[in-house]
């Protein structure tokens, strides 16, 4: 089936987040709990990329889930009970940051990835429900320091260039071989073309060190793409391999977006987030440093 081009005009309302994972780098906390209810100081992992997506004007939330992740459903509903007593016991400003947190009525879905067959596999799951329209993904996991959040930065990007977006951070050269990597072509900082992606490189193979960092907008021809994807690394359906492909027929912007991401998958990043986050909250900050003066952490550092 022929793929037609991206449409210039089509907004993106509609935000994509897999959250079937089985966070097995985080047993046993885990077993009974989603990973992305892990919180960073107060507020859950998946918290931040909805606050991230709504900034970035997004509308609809559609979550891909997976067996023992209703608690994620739960934490998207009101809580009727919880609502009253603070209302009842006077703490307006706990109700309301509850109640600003929330997407507004009819403005979530979900649906289900019964096998955990990887990243594209996941995204075609949500076919359905996002439709003949672009989209922006985004990956729970990686949750980001930045003023204008990330998503936003490249809305401004998709507004001037429309097509497929992804966003891109420096890693040192050492590491480039962790990451899935582009081939930078022309452009500046703020939108330049993607002539191609590397998985994990080695070293003196990288073509650059832009790695993705769990934020895309994609157009709906990626879906088609998806359905015939053969089983790529792990035996997964690679949304990178469907990428590559949709790249010989549309466009793809880098956006090196100005901020830091935290790889809250894995239990060095999520520590480290849990130390900047605390630090850049000034109700939080002044006793937490006080906190880590007494642990006197030279010996150790």
């Amino acid at each position: 089936m022929p793929l037609r081009r991206a449409c210039v005009s089509k907004r993106v309302r509609t935000a994509v987040f897999p959250v079937a994972g089985l966070g097995t780098r985080f047993l046993p906390a885990t077993k009974a709990m989603p990973k992305e209810m892990l919180t960073v100081v107060d507020r859950p992992l998946i918290q931040y990329a909805v606050d991230e997506a709504r900034e970035a004007g997004i509308e609809h939330f559609v979550f891909v889930t997976g067996r023992n992740k209703g608690v994620i459903e739960d934490h998207f509903d009101k809580q009727f009970e919880l609502e009253a007593t603070l209302e009842a016991r006077g703490k307006s400003a706990a109700l309301e940051e509850l109640q600003q947190d929330l997407p507004s009525a009819g403005r979530t879905s979900f649906t289900r990835q019964q096998e955990p067959l990887g990243l594209g596999h996941a995204v075609w799951c949500a076919r359905d429900i996002v439709g003949d329209q672009p989209f922006a993904l985004l990956l729970p996991d990686m949750i980001f320091q930045a003023k204008p959040g990330v998503l936003k930065q490249m809305m401004d990007a998709y507004e001037e260039r429309a097509g497929n977006i992804i966003g891109v951070e420096e890693c040192a050269w050492e590491d480039v071989s962790s990451y899935g990597v582009v081939v930078r072509g022309d452009g500046p900082d703020q939108g330049f073309a993607i002539n191609g992606m590397v998985e994990k490189p080695k070293r003196d193979e990288a073509p650059s060190n832009l790695f993705i960092s769990g934020r895309y907008i994609l157009q709906p021809e990626i879906f088609a793409l998806l359905a015939e994807q053969t089983r790529g690394a792990g035996d997964e359906i690679q949304l990178t391999d469907a990428m590559q492909t949709l790249m010989d027929q549309q466009r793809f912007t880098g956006v090196k977006y100005e901020g830091k991401v935290y790889d809250c998958g894995s239990k060095l990043g999520f520590l480290t987030a849990n130390v900047v986050f605390a630090l850049d909250r000034p109700d939080i900050r002044p006793g937490f440093v006080e906190e880590l003066r007494k642990l006197d952490l030279e010996d150790q550092l």
